[in-house]
């Protein structure tokens, strides 16, 4: 059995330092402070909560003790860019665990400011965490873009119309009524058939995208 324990912990070993790794720590006096995102990566437009892991450091390397009423004469704020937001802290049900519910609305780096004192240790300090993304990173299939870039062949085959139009009415200028006008009738609308046969491909083919 403690052979299947030690298999099991080995296995989750890569999964428990990957996640920890995107926390980032501070020490500050006697104290440990890891932050980070709940869910990662943090994704634009979905709901989220930044994390706290506070710890007293015990005399052994290794050895912390969860601290309880962390926030009591702490203030915590998430900032981006000039930005700033002050966080309602909530404490999870394990000692020195703490979340703020937030959702990310852009894209880019994110921090998070803590300014006050734990049990008489001053605390001022700037936490960077995990940039957030952009729902990009989630979508299956890729969306196609639909940017100004797939409007181009629609824009070349509108103006290939209008000249071929301009060129029939110089054309027929000088024939006479009725036989112009026929003429001139039939040609516009071949032209017209035409443009909107190589539209039509155009769309089908980006929406193949």
């Amino acid at each position: 059995m403690r052979c299947a324990y030690l298999a099991l912990g080995l296995l989750l070993a890569p999964a428990l330092l990957s996640h920890a790794h995107a926390h980032t720590t501070v020490e500050v006096g006697g104290y440990s402070i890891e932050v980070g995102w709940g869910i990662e990566p943090p994704v634009v437009g979905y709901r989220n909560a930044v994390v706290f892991d506070m710890a007293e450091l015990g005399g052994s390397e290794g050895v912390s003790t969860g601290v309880k009423n962390a926030f009591k004469n702490l203030d915590a704020a998430v900032r981006f860019g000039g930005a700033s937001k002050p966080l309602n802290i909530s404490a999870d049900p394990r000692p020195g665990h703490y979340f703020s519910d937030i959702i990310p609305t852009k894209t880019g780096s994110y921090s998070v400011r803590l300014d006050g004192e734990i049990d008489g240790t001053a605390v001022s300090v700037d936490i960077p965490i995990e940039d957030a993304e952009s729902t990009a990173i989630l979508d299956f299939p890729p969306k196609a873009s639909g940017g100004a870039e797939d409007l181009g062949p629609v824009r070349q085959a509108l103006s290939s119309l209008q000249r071929d139009v301009s060129d029939l009415r110089a054309g027929g200028a000088g024939a006479p009524g009725d036989a112009r006008g026929a003429a001139y009738d039939v040609a516009v609308f071949g032209a017209s058939l035409g443009a909107a046969g190589v539209i039509l491909a155009v769309v089908a083919m980006i929406k193949r995208k």
